[in-house]
C-alpha cells in the first residue's frame, strides 16, 4: 500500500482510522486489519504520519457498507488497483446517478456491481 495520489485523495470527502473503525463496530483493531488484509475493506496510507485509512463511506454503524465487499471482489477481479477502485467509486456517474459508493450506501448494489462487473470485462 503506498501513499495515496492527491486527486484520488480529493475525491474522498472523508476518512476514518482503523482504531476508530474497530471502536464504532465494537471489535478489536486486529479484526479490522485483518478485513484489509484480506481485501474485503479497503485503506490507504495517507497524511503526515503515512497512517492506513479508510474512506468514511465505506463504513456503516456495525460493518461494511452492504454490498462493498463484493463491489471490491468484483473490480480486483478485473484487476483494478487500490486507486481505480477509490477513484470508481468516488466518481459521479450520471447512469447511476450520484457516485457508485452513493448507491451502495443507498442499497442500490446491483446497479454497482452489474457496472463493475461490465468494466471488469
Amino acid at each position: 500500500m503506498s501513499e495515496i495520489d492527491p486527486k484520488i485523495d480529493a475525491l474522498v470527502p472523508a476518512w476514518m482510522y482503523l482504531p476508530d473503525i474497530s471502536e464504532q463496530w465494537g471489535v478489536v483493531v486486529t479484526q479490522v486489519r485483518e478485513m484489509v488484509k484480506s481485501g474485503t475493506l479497503l485503506a490507504v496510507r495517507r497524511g503526515e504520519n503515512k497512517s492506513l485509512q479508510v474512506p468514511a463511506d465505506f463504513i456503516d454503524a456495525d460493518g461494511p457498507v452492504k454490498h462493498l465487499v463484493g463491489t471490491l471482489t468484483v473490480l480486483r477481479d478485473g484487476r483494478f488497483t487500490d486507486e481505480e477502485i477509490l477513484e470508481w467509486l468516488f466518481t459521479e456517474d450520471p447512469s447511476l446517478p450520484g457516485t457508485p459508493i452513493q448507491a451502495l450506501r443507498e442499497n442500490r448494489g446491483t446497479e454497482v456491481k452489474r457496472r463493475a462487473q461490465a468494466m471488469s470485462l
